[in-house]
């Protein structure tokens, strides 16, 4: 961990323990949450319900964050999202039985919805909030923050709501959206930067267009936005196939898979630490690491090989987040970063959960390993795409300004 950075960025100190205390809490909240619902219904298809309804809100409300974030004060949007999911947090405690299970319904869909509107807004506020030579350093412990809360979040989460009950995590997720809405609070944040807030919606759009078509970089990442979450859901679905159902661990098994996953994401920061330039390839590389990780995962016998895999994993999915986020807030003016972070989010989640279902459903005709050794392939291929397609774009743009000269 970078603490010295944490000296000279105090702002975004505070930004990230709310994240973390935020995160924490959400992932408390939502292992407590599937436990009960499978012990109230005995069936996987209100836990597949649930898992619907935080997706779906990112359809209507990730643009809509982004727009927010573009027009109004994001120190306001952060705390007031917070605020309202404290409550939508402490309505869990109110389940008791099969007929509540409606206000679970309801609760999901309304903290997922605010985490749609939150997501965008606080990425961003990073770039206001940091020096520009620290872009990389921070978005490198954004990974480092994710990955302790997949630690102390999805694996502790489960260990607590078995030792002291569901109620626990409930309240602890309240608080932990109360503590962050504080500590934002206390946030100095520079809003009379850039001048004027975008005058309209189609104004918006339209500078943002013109900055994509302006933008190699920007257009690759908006392409591997819409082919790498098709293949991110077939990993998510399989990390409790191969748990359960392949190396017979059960919930722990889940729990240490997710575990290593933090682990690797921690560790990415000792590398992304060090970045400083051809981010892009260095990310397509780490893609294409990720997918050889991916492919020899899906073929270990060993428990002890899986989690390294795992970790290795999270590691170079760590440092590629790291490079295109990087390369996404250079590229972007600052008054379109919420419009374009809203946009990414909501092709990502929307697409994430198409191929969650879409896996679960080759689940029932694909043998697990072989539709993960299938998912690690497909991510050296779109690494070897992106690579082409971004030679090719630079060669054009190349030879169009020879032409010009």
């Amino acid at each position: 961990m970078n603490f010295s950075l944490f000296k000279a960025e105090p702002q975004y100190r505070k930004l990230f323990v709310a994240g973390i205390v935020n995160g924490v809490g959400d992932r408390f909240s939502q292992v407590a949450m599937l436990t009960m619902l499978l012990q109230l219904t005995g069936s996987g298809f209100a836990v597949g319900v649930t898992m619907a309804l935080r997706l779906l809100p990112f359809l209507a409300f990730g643009p809509l964050g982004g727009r927010l974030a573009d027009r109004f004060s994001r120190k306001r949007i952060l705390i007031i999202t917070d605020l309202v999911r404290v409550i939508f947090a402490l309505s869990f405690l109110l389940v008791n039985s099969k007929d509540d299970i409606w206000i679970i319904y309801i609760g999901s869909f309304v903290l997922s919805a605010g985490e749609a509107i939150y997501a965008p807004t606080r990425k961003a506020t990073i770039p206001r909030l940091i020096k520009k030579e620290h872009l990389v350093k921070v978005n490198g412990l954004e990974q480092v923050m994710i990955g302790i809360v997949l630690i102390g979040g999805a694996f502790s989460g489960g260990v607590v709501s078995y030792l002291f009950g569901p109620n626990i995590s409930f309240m602890f997720n309240g608080a932990s959206f109360l503590i962050a809405a504080w500590l934002i609070s206390s946030i100095v944040f520079p809003e009379a930067l850039g001048g004027k807030r975008s005058q309209g919606e189609s104004t918006n759009l339209s500078m943002l267009k013109k900055v994509l078509l302006a933008s190699v970089p920007l257009q690759i990442i908006l392409l591997g936005e819409c082919l790498i979450p098709l293949i991110n859901g077939i990993d998510n679905v399989l990390i409790s196939v191969y748990a359960v159902n392949i190396f017979k661990l059960g919930d722990m098994g889940v729990g240490l898979f997710y575990g290593a996953l933090g682990i690797g994401l921690v560790f990415s920061f000792v590398i992304a630490n060090r970045l400083k330039s051809k981010l892009l390839l260095i990310g397509f590389l780490c893609l294409m690491l990720e997918g050889v990780s991916l492919a020899m995962l899906s073929q270990s016998s060993y428990f002890m090989l899986a989690l390294l895999f795992f970790c290795c994993t999270a590691f170079m999915s760590g440092i590629g987040n790291t490079c295109f986020d990087t390369v996404l807030m250079r590229e972007v003016p600052d008054k379109l970063q919420g419009t374009i972070f809203g946009i990414i989010a909501t092709i990502s989640n929307t697409l994430l959960g198409i191929s969650m279902f879409l896996a679960g459903v080759a689940l029932e005709f694909i043998y697990p390993r072989t539709l993960g050794l299938i998912g690690g392939l497909s991510f050296i291929i779109i690494a070897i795409l992106l690579t082409c397609v971004l030679t090719i774009k630079k060669s054009i743009s190349t030879s169009l300004e020879e032409k010009s000269k």
